[in-house]
């Protein structure tokens, strides 16, 4: 809320709406019971926090993990409110998830909680209301069990010709978060008078928004040299070509499947060589694992390796320490709340949606942020134009409703 003090000091009526947003509109927390695959009843925690329906119906991701609770699903939440503000189309935020590890279940186990978890949800959620999309532990299996269970129990699956939960085939969705992020790197570099070809990157995290950020580099020429995961890492120094990409796709398409068995089809490949991923020599670094992946020390490390900046491919992938040290190291960086928006783009321009479609819409919002953070002289702080240019948008139409 600090990026927002020029707002308020242009005009305080602002700083009575932003009090306001930081209520949600409704939270729903509820009990998921299912049975694991040795016949035990299992018991998690399930969320979804419909934040703010101001500029429209309620979207946002669903996120599965250990780390979840429901501190993070409001956080998370506050952050979707101006993340969908900022693409100027008519969306609202909302965020969900539960506190289940989907890394370590069989894919029955997963079924059946996915089936237990939106028998709850669907009380609040559907076309025209309230639409989850794909977000951190959620992908293409998960959403497949959950719009199936949602089309049992319900009538209704879908409005004017768009399905809800893309018809339990994200497809080109999943795809372009990663897309997203990239156009948006290439934008940042265009700014420079610069472009993506030749610069080496770092890909932290293996999911398929790390390796859709990775595919779409190659296509603009750049090289990505990493993967990781919760054992590790594995770093080519050449970098991965397409056929390389393609052997960790294979190999992450199992479900609990390791990076590290990478090592055993490349005789280049190095696995946790050096000790930190974050010693590695590169030019830019795409964190799309967890949250907090880059801290103050973290940030430090690759200032001082030469890296030009970072761009977040996960959800707060860099903490608000790190954040201050790539400002005061003069580094780029391309907050989650503008880079992670290509999924609600596509959702916005429909089916049809093609990834010239998506870049184009990546360098309209990228044009709105800058002169935005040009405005409230904050001049290059992506993060704060994003913020301010969102909030600004929720907050004169929350003004015009009234006390609600």
């Amino acid at each position: 809320m600090t990026c927002l003090a020029p707002v308020f000091d242009r005009n305080p009526r602002y700083a009575f709406l932003a009090k306001q947003l930081l209520e949600p509109e409704r939270f729903i927390q509820f009990r998921v019971a299912w049975i694991d695959d040795t016949g035990v009843v299992r018991t998690n925690r399930g969320y979804r926090v419909q934040y703010c329906s101001s500029l429209g119906p309620y979207e946002g991701s669903l996120n599965f993990g250990g780390h979840i609770n429901a501190g993070i699903i409001k956080s998370l939440g506050f952050d979707t409110v101006f993340s969908h503000a900022i693409t100027g189309f008519r969306i609202g935020g909302a965020v969900g998830g539960a506190d289940v590890n989907p890394f370590d279940k069989s894919e029955a186990e997963i079924q059946r909680f996915c089936q237990s978890y939106m028998t709850e949800l669907f009380k609040y959620v559907g076309p025209d209301m309230d639409h989850p999309t794909i977000g951190m532990g959620v992908g293409e299996e998960e959403v497949g069990y959950l719009y199936g269970q949602y089309k049992r129990i319900n009538i209704k699956s879908g409005s004017c010709g768009k399905a809800f939960l893309y018809g339990g085939e994200p497809g080109f969705h999943v795809r372009a978060i990663g897309n997203g992020v990239v156009h948006f790197a290439h934008e940042m570099l265009k700014d420079k008078n610069d472009t993506l070809e030749g610069k080496r990157c770092l890909v932290i995290g293996s999911g398929k928004v790390a390796r859709s950020t990775a595919e779409k580099l190659i296509e603009y020429g750049a090289i990505p040299i990493t993967f990781s995961d919760s054992s590790g890492f594995v770093y080519e120094p050449d970098g991965f070509d397409k056929t390389k990409l393609g052997t960790i796709n294979k190999i992450k398409s199992e479900r609990g499947a390791r990076v590290g068995r990478y090592i055993i089809a490349s005789t280049t490949a190095k696995f946790n060589e050096p000790e930190s991923i974050f010693d590695i020599p590169c030019d830019l670094v795409f964190p799309c694992g967890a949250m907090d992946e880059i801290d103050a020390d973290a940030a430090n490390t690759l200032a001082d390796n030469g890296c030009m900046g970072v761009i977040e491919g996960g959800y707060s992938a860099v903490s608000s320490g790190a954040r201050q040290v790539l400002k005061k190291r003069c580094m780029l960086y391309g907050p989650h709340q503008l880079t992670l928006t290509g999924n609600t783009i596509v959702n916005a321009l429909g089916s049809k949606a093609t990834d010239a479609d998506l870049a184009a819409q990546v360098s309209r919002i990228y044009k709105d942020v800058k002169m935005t953070a040009q405005e409230f002289n904050t001049r290059g702080d992506l993060y704060a134009g994003a913020t301010i240019c969102g909030f600004l948008r929720v907050a004169n139409a929350l003004e015009s409703h009234g006390a609600v």
